[in-house]
């Protein structure tokens, strides 16, 4: 097996705790902010709806997130569980992010994934939107990368 295809537990059927890590693994990755770490959680042909983007594959993703963090800047994660069925897991997130400009942001989501039988995520949905927000109502301030086990999640900070 390539390098790049190494299986990714927790596998498929998930039950409530693989999928509560494998969400907790994705926000860790997209945490960090390297388009390539995050692109080997997918399937080398994963198919993508971000926004309104369409694309497939690796490449295309690791295009379109080194695009996504140069100008999301000092960008922060939090992802939590919706609903997870055999398969397929459910989440919602927002994140927090300022442009080039110094204005900040709180983009809110639901991501739809479906994995394979390696635990690489073969397909994923994304429907987010934006929200300007002001400094002072900012709410994630951990150190860039991972969030602190003690952080708030998204239902202890009321989103």
């Amino acid at each position: 097996m390539n390098t790049l295809e190494q299986p990714r537990p927790p596998f498929p059927p998930f039950d409530a705790e693989s999928a509560a890590q494998k969400v907790r693994m994705a926000e860790d990755a997209w945490n960090t902010r390297d388009p390539h770490r995050v692109s080997l959680a997918y399937t080398p042909d994963s198919l993508w709806r971000n926004r309104s983007e369409f694309l497939a594959g690796r490449e295309a993703i690791v295009q379109l997130l080194t695009r996504k963090w140069s100008q999301e800047l000092d960008y922060r994660l939090i992802k939590e569980l919706w609903v997870y069925q055999g398969n397929r897991i459910a989440v919602r997130f927002a994140y927090e992010w300022h442009d080039d400009s110094g204005h900040w942001f709180r983009s809110y989501g639901n991501e739809n994934w479906e994995f394979d039988d390696n635990g690489l995520m073969r397909r994923r949905i994304a429907s987010i939107n934006d929200a300007p927000i002001s400094e002072k109502d900012r709410k994630y301030f951990w150190p860039i990368g991972r969030r602190l086990d003690d952080h708030p999640g998204l239902s202890e900070l009321g989103l």
